[in-house]
């Protein structure tokens, strides 16, 4: 099979480097792609959203499967588009995508379908969202609707704060995705993730994964799309998966299809888990960045076996096999991210960590020069990713894996996975 896998991230790394594994599969390429992926994959330059391209790309090369990884292109219809020429591809319809292009959508889905979320109030005025703010008072989490790459979401502890957030919305920061704003309940508990397999009847999740939002230790500081990840997250029982299955991923999928919107894909349910239970914070309609560089390498089943299930509508005839081993990617991002930072620094040390066991290097923001050597180019740089036998020990090797890369500005979280040994032995 020749496969391309559409996008430039860290995520669209380990896509890339999982399919390069798949006994099916003989070519790889990847658009645009970046430093790291091409040492996996044939690096195309056409831009993730420019789908007549894409379209054009796969026909002329005869694609037999494509990924999208970023949530852009299938926002704006590239799965609608590459069916319409006959092209199989993996992910949600336009339709369905709205489940993460607007979250007010994905509200009315959950208060439809009895899928347990925080209380809301969407607005179209940012003065009645400043007036319903005077009237509730703190806590509170103010969202913008429309897709804000990770950063769209304000946890606000008193009423000064949301309403700076509101000013913020308001004054066009996110453009269109800010026309509509949310302002939700603001839940307690421990932020969890669950990815799921669905072919629009059937769904499958992956083992659970927590991300790590904040830029700063100990979830402080502005969101940002992702700081590290680790998987399994123990936050996440088996009770509370079983729960998970049966009250959220179940219904929405059901949801979707009474909708007449059947959900086909990667299903992203991020989650609190609060004392009443999991509750959804919000749905994505792709892999998640960087839960996937933290979940992916754990997947011993054929990566390609449940994608080409998903497109074909068999997913009920696959099961999936995972690694005990556990998995913590830790990101190495460039100093001042997610506000302004430069690129165009020199990195090293990556060779040192090519010589390491059990180590992989997903690339984020890199560009790879005509010299060979690599350089940032955007605000998460690298994905220092590690497998162990335990969470512990996975996450001294991560570590050990950061210190021997160098760049101009360098920052990462030094506390990613911290909370899973607080769950296993209290640490």
């Amino acid at each position: 099979m020749k496969v391309l896998v559409i996008g430039g991230g860290g995520r669209e790394h380990a896509i890339a480097w999982k399919v390069k594994k798949s006994r099916w599969v003989n070519k790889v390429y990847c658009a645009p792609g970046n430093g790291g992926i091409s040492s996996v994959a044939v690096c195309v330059p056409i831009p993730a959203d420019d789908i007549e391209a894409l379209v054009k790309f796969a026909t002329e090369n005869e694609i037999d499967l494509t990924i999208v990884g970023p949530e852009a292109p299938l926002t704006e219809g590239i799965v609608d588009r590459f069916r319409e020429k006959g092209l199989k591809i993996f992910g949600p319809t336009k339709a369905a995508a709205l489940l993460e292009s607007s979250k007010s959508f994905a509200k009315m889905i959950m208060d439809r379908y009895n899928i347990p979320t925080a209380r809301y109030a969407s607005f179209d005025d940012p003065e009645d969202a400043r007036r319903y703010i005077r009237e509730t008072g703190g806590p509170m989490v103010v969202k913008v609707d429309g897709l804000a790459a990770g950063k769209g979401a304000f946890p606000c502890e008193d009423e000064l704060e949301a309403l700076a957030a509101v000013d913020l919305i308001a004054s066009g920061a996110f453009k269109e995705a800010g026309s509509k704003i949310l302002i939700e309940e603001y839940l307690v508990g421990e932020e969890a993730s669950i990815l799921a397999f669905s072919d629009g009847k059937n769904v499958i999740p992956l083992e659970p994964t927590q991300d790590h939002k904040r830029v700063w230790n100990d979830d402080e500081g502005p969101n940002t799309g992702g700081m590290g990840a680790y998987s399994p997250a123990p936050v996440i029982t088996e009770d509370l998966s079983s729960r998970i299955y049966d009250e959220i991923l179940v219904p929405t999928i059901r949801g979707m299809k009474a909708e007449g919107r059947p959900y086909e894909g990667i299903l992203y349910a991020g989650l609190m888990i609060t004392e009443e239970g999991p509750k959804v914070i919000e749905f994505n309609c792709r892999f998640g960045d960087p839960e996937a560089q933290a979940v992916i390498p754990r997947l011993a089943t054929d990566f390609i076996k449940p994608i080409l299930a998903c497109c074909d509508g068999t997913l009920d005839k696959v099961q999936l096999r995972w690694s005990r081993n556990s998995c913590v990617c830790v990101v190495m991002a460039s100093g001042g991210y997610p506000g302004p930072y430069t690129k165009g620094h020199a990195v090293s040390g990556l060779d040192k960590i090519e010589k390491m066991e059990n180590m992989i290097v997903f690339h984020a923001g890199t560009r790879r020069e005509e010299d060979g050597s690599i350089i940032t180019s955007g605000g998460r740089v690298l994905g220092i990713t590690a497998l162990g036998p335990n969470i512990k020990d996975t996450i001294k090797l991560a570590y050990k894996g950061v210190r021997k890369v160098e760049f101009k500005d360098a920052y990462y979280r030094t506390d990613i996975g911290k909370k899973a040994l607080f769950h296993i032995d209290g640490m």
